[in-house]
């Protein structure tokens, strides 16, 4: 994925964690729930370390399994707790956030495959319906190819941009003299 989807989520799951809180409040929902949405492709480092693709560390593997999602989901519910905030929704959204991005990792026409199932096993999965190109990596996102991922990507997730970016409505207060 050229990640545009992985964001795409994470604005919406900010968007309604935050709820009706004030718009400065409502970006930083949505800043945090995109970077925890991104989190799984910090293994990009994989390749500068020479991490084979196909190893447990690689890209696609551990950082994209389903439990390691619910570990961090885990401690960001502790840190919000201990921040006296709403820690089960923001353990649930993260959860969402990071789970969300080794399925639809598993959702793309390309690479090896997620392993979501890390550590129970690490057979890197892919799902029957896979409708997201892979994207180039690197600098081939600068080609013919990487736009067409790119436009793939926003079509296929603009209800998700949608909901994350439409203006809300503000109540009305009126003022009785």
């Amino acid at each position: 994925m050229a990640s545009f989807g992985h964001v795409a989520i994470g604005m919406a799951l900010g968007r309604l964690g935050a709820g009706e809180a004030s718009p400065g409040r409502t970006g930083a929902w949505m800043v945090g729930m995109s970077a925890l949405a991104m989190l799984p492709d910090a293994d990009v480092i994989a390749f500068a370390l020479r991490i084979p693709y196909a190893a447990t560390w690689g890209h696609r593997g551990a950082s994209h399994s389903l439990f390691l999602a619910a570990v961090v989901a885990l401690a960001v519910a502790a840190g919000t707790r201990l921040a006296r905030g709403p820690a089960v929704k923001a353990g649930l959204l993260t959860l969402v956030a990071m789970g969300s991005h080794g399925v639809l990792d598993a959702m793309t026409t390309g690479g090896l495959g997620a392993a979501l199932l890390w550590p129970a096993d690490n057979v890197r999965y892919f799902l029957p319906l896979r409708p997201i190109p892979v994207a180039p990596i690197g600098a081939g996102m600068l080609s013919a190819r990487g736009l067409y991922v790119v436009t793939v990507e926003l079509l296929l997730f603009l209800p998700f941009w949608a909901y994350a970016i439409w203006p809300r409505r503000r109540a009305v207060r009126t003022v009785e003299g």
